[in-house]
């Protein structure tokens, strides 16, 4: 719109006058270019969060089932135990729920960039970065899920790191929602590019559920060697040592290098975490979670790692193919007559393992590891 000055504006109100059109003009385009960034930034991060998860859909779900696992048996002051129905309700869903959410995630980013159904997506996106702000920052404060599985296998976050990224997302969503920007026309190549984005999402997660995922970024990927990844890839550094203690009386806490001194005060103070920092992180072990035992609970983990194995992992009895441990055991028949010895990986109990061993007639000796661990290793049961 151009401003022209009336008859009766001489020249310094001419230039005033300009000036305040200037400034408002300028702080306009600010805005505009602003709220273009900050769109594509929100849109393009939600589309890639979605797509590494459909990358792994089954590994989206082995995080949600822990995540429901730890809520049903909550002992904490927020007391999510007593929903322990609801979490338990959502377990046989988690992967149906976790594709979902990720579908959602890239269409709804790619909404944002075409500004297609804009307010809607927006308000959506939001919806579900206060449901993940929950469950990051639950992580953080309790522990108790060290990894959120915000970027899959691909990019690792602490839970601190999660839920400062959920903070972000937060904040970026409101300043567009508080743009109040509608949508535009609503062309035929926007509600095409929706349509597309939605069955090429769906296609991705299927594939990636039915197979592998496409780009494995597991540590226990095809081609790795376990035992090397369960070692330092370098010489590790460490910070100086910090003791931390709990001041009995006012209920603050001390950090000190050293334990010496006033702490050794044990009606003043009480002993809390020692940590030394590892300064180098990245040569830290891409796996630290594989143990196996045996049934008395004898540690035969490098026994895994001796001569020729054949591991078959049996996650759970609930959802194996019985199908397969037929020819399961004729393979093991026909190993064991090679020197190759065959061995079983399952989170069950004898009393459940013997009851299946003796239903399919298996003669594997099995050891115990870790259920996450084990669907983590191979996605198929058996596998």
């Amino acid at each position: 719109m151009l401003i022209l000055p009336t008859k009766r504006c001489g020249i310094k109100e001419n230039i005033k006058t300009w000036f305040i059109f200037a400034r408002k003009r300028k702080h306009q385009n600010i805005m505009k270019i602003t709220n273009q960034i900050v769109r594509y930034l929100v849109g393009g991060l939600f589309i890639f969060s979605g797509l590494i998860k459909l990358n792994d859909p089954r590994g989206l779900q082995i995080k949600l089932e822990e995540y429901f696992e730890v809520f049903a048996s909550d002992k904490t002051e927020w007391g999510l135990a007593s929903l322990s129905g609801l979490w338990h309700f959502l377990l046989p869903y988690s992967l149906w729920l976790g594709t979902t959410l990720s579908v959602l995630e890239v269409v709804l980013g790619v909404h944002l960039l075409v500004k297609y159904r804009y307010r809607f997506s927006l308000w959506a996106l939001l919806g579900m970065i206060i449901f993940f702000t929950f469950l990051t920052f639950y992580s953080a404060l309790f522990n108790k899920v060290t990894d959120c599985g915000c970027f899959g296998d691909a990019i690792k976050l602490t839970p601190w790191q999660s839920f400062s990224k959920d903070l972000l997302l937060w904040a970026l969503l409101s300043f567009l929602l508080f743009q109040k920007e509608t949508d535009t026309e609503k062309t035929v190549w926007k509600i095409a590019t929706s349509i597309t984005s939605t069955v090429l999402a769906i296609v991705l997660a299927i594939w990636a559920i039915e197979h592998l995922p496409p780009l494995d970024f597991r540590a226990y990927r095809i081609g790795s060697d376990i035992k090397k990844n369960m070692t330092y890839s370098g010489t590790p550094k460490y910070g100086a040592e910090v003791y931390t203690f709990t001041n009995k009386k006012t209920k603050g806490t001390e950090s000190t290098p050293k334990y010496a001194g006033k702490f050794l005060d044990t009606n003043t103070y009480k002993y809390k975490s020692y940590e030394k920092p590892l300064l180098n992180p990245e040569v830290n072990p891409k796996i630290t979670d594989y143990r196996v035992s045996s049934p008395e609970g004898a540690d035969v983990t490098q026994k895994t790692f001796e001569g020729k194995k054949l591991l078959i992992v049996i996650a759970d009895f609930k959802n194996v193919d019985v199908k397969a441990m037929k020819k399961i055991n004729d393979l093991a028949r026909l190993l064991e007559a090679k020197k190759i010895e065959t061995m079983i990986l399952t989170n069950a109990g004898s009393e459940e393992f013997d009851k299946f061993r003796h239903e399919h007639q298996i003669s594997i000796p099995y050891y115990s590891a870790d259920k996450v661990v084990l669907k983590t290793m191979i996605r198929s049961n058996p596998g």
